[in-house]
């Protein structure tokens, strides 16, 4: 900011109040159009910022609604295989015949086959290195937080269930026996039981995240 210096003689008390007038009006409305500047170029930091944020957040849903679906369909077919072994050992079925229904239900492609989304958050982690994050009104920051933090836990939760729940090096040997024809038939419902409870705790993991992706845009389920 640049003031002129008066260079004429002040010959009166109301010549000087007269400048210095326009020294402060100079002054205030210099600082006046520089707030202005500073604030256009931060609405503009923040609406460019929830723009990325928001179709980064929208990528994400599409990601983990994919992995519903293909989820719900493994998920199906490891409950029909449990449920028609269940069906035999309460019919008292021999082992033999048992085994012989498994190598009938249980195609080549058997597998865990779980899928999770590939989640980003590159807009997100930008938003806050460059600070326009802060720039963004409060409620609607707030739901990105929520939908980035609720990302990271399910990530989280997803590893921790499959501790608890999954026996990988079992899951190994069960589906070894399959391609060697040599099946323990109650040792493979109990591993069969665990891939399919391990689906289904995964697909309401994702419906939780879904829902708060959905919340993170101020979105409907519709939506």
């Amino acid at each position: 900011m640049h003031v002129e210096v008066l260079k004429a003689r002040l010959e009166s008390l109301k010549d000087f109040a007269k400048h210095y007038l326009m020294i402060v009006l100079s002054i205030l409305t210099a600082l006046g159009l520089e707030a202005w500047i500073e604030h256009t170029h931060h609405q503009h930091a923040a609406q460019t910022a929830s723009t990325q944020v928001e179709a980064e957040i929208r990528t994400n849903l599409a990601e983990v609604r994919a992995s519903l679906a293909k989820d719900a369909h493994q998920a199906k077919v490891l409950a029909a295989l449990r449920d028609a072994l269940v069906a035999d050992f309460k019919a008292h079925a021999t082992d033999q015949a048992i085994a012989s229904h498994i190598q009938t239900l249980a195609t080549d492609g058997f597998d865990l086959n779980l899928s999770w989304p590939t989640l980003r958050q590159e807009a997100w982690d930008v938003a806050v290195a460059n600070q326009s994050a802060s720039w963004i009104d409060e409620p609607r920051m707030r739901r990105y937080s929520a939908a980035y933090a609720s990302q990271r836990d399910m990530a989280t939760t997803l590893g921790a269930n499959l501790a608890l729940v999954m026996n990988g090096p079992r899951m190994m040997d069960a589906m070894t026996d399959l391609r060697t024809a040599d099946i323990q038939p109650r040792e493979f419902l109990h591993v069969v039981s665990q891939m399919a409870a391990m689906l289904e705790q995964a697909q309401n993991n994702l419906r939780v995240l879904e829902r708060h992706l959905q919340d993170g845009l101020g979105a409907t389920p519709a939506d």
